[in-house]
């Protein structure tokens, strides 16, 4: 679909659009491995990537390194004809810092549904996997939902979220899905997406950029080498993150770690300007500096980063109003 349809739009409410995710991820049924529109739908895939570098430069605050990641993994996934295995990203990062929000935008500017489309497949632990002890059960149908739906569009996209809050052992039926090396019988896998979400490694890069400012470095001068290690060590030591002895990250099955980076108060200010300017409202002093002054900053001495990032602003600008 042309950028001019499907294009940067204004930015859209947080609430809005995690309501949307919340309403994809119910959507799926793990027990059938038929898509919305019948068992062997038309792909839709149709990715926009002006329409997506737009909406990341005007909405997204603070993350010089997701966008820079995010976009230039995806455009040489996409224009590969035919990559050795999937596209696999892992999200980390502080709440509120944009990482369902970059996972939406993803789903809506690389198919025609969007979060609707029937070829995006999103898995939350408290919808789809509440239960710790019917892990096995939910193996089998991971597995089945997976190989079932790439057999019918070998390009799907695939997100996880709250990998924080899955129960161990059941990202491991995945493994013959991510990497280059796997042969799965029947089932086009290596033109697939697969996002992982999660907070793990957040206070890691908290650290960081913290230390950042306080070399008084620039924060756009943070690179990834620096949050790589840090990152990666906090997952392998968190035993109720998804990944905890699953051997995906083991076995370098991921091809990029995407840290986002807390937010501090001009970035905050920024998503009230954005949820004012799609409430089509004007810019006011008194509500951006009543959100502002309601909002908890950390460290207690320095009061840098906002506490749950962007996440509460549209809730309380409507109480500001």
């Amino acid at each position: 679909m042309a950028a001019a349809t499907r294009g940067c739009r204004p930015w859209g409410s947080l609430l809005g659009l995690l309501g949307l995710v919340s309403a994809a991820a119910a959507a799926w049924d793990l027990t059938s491995l038929h898509c919305h529109f019948g068992a062997f739908c038309e792909c839709d895939f149709q990715p926009d990537f002006q329409g997506l570098e737009c909406d990341l430069a005007q909405h997204l605050a603070g993350q010089h390194l997701a966008k820079a990641l995010v976009v230039k993994a995806l455009k040489a996934f996409v224009r590969d004809p035919a990559p050795t295995k999937p596209l696999v990203l892992s999200l980390h990062g502080w709440t509120g810092t944009g990482k369902s929000y970059v996972s939406s935008l993803l789903a809506r500017y690389l198919f025609r549904g969007g979060l609707r489309s029937p070829h995006v497949h999103h898995f939350s632990p408290v919808i789809h996997f509440p239960h710790p002890g019917h892990v096995e059960r939910y193996k089998k149908d991971l597995k089945s939902w997976v190989q079932g739906n790439l057999t019918a569009c070998s390009r799907s996209l695939f997100l996880f979220d709250e990998m924080d809050k899955l129960a161990p052992g059941l990202m491991e039926v995945l493994r013959p899905f991510l990497g280059s090396s796997w042969v799965v019988f029947g089932t086009n896998y290596r033109k697939a997406i697969f996002i992982f979400i999660s907070n793990t490694g957040g206070e890691q890069i908290n650290q960081v950029a913290l230390e950042a400012w306080r070399g008084r470095r620039d924060r756009e001068e943070i690179r990834l080498q620096e949050l790589e290690l840090v990152i990666s060590q906090a997952v392998l030591d968190n035993p109720h993150h998804g990944f905890w002895r699953s051997g995906i990250l083991e076995e370098h099955l991921l091809d990029v770690l995407v840290p986002f980076l807390p937010l501090q108060r001009h970035h905050v200010r920024h998503c009230v300007l954005n949820e004012l300017a799609q409430l089509g409202l004007e810019p006011r002093d008194e509500v951006v500096q009543a959100v502002l002054d309601s909002t908890t900053f950390f460290p207690e001495d320095e009061q840098l980063f906002s506490s749950n990032g962007c996440k509460t602003v549209a809730s309380r600008i409507a109480f500001f109003l």
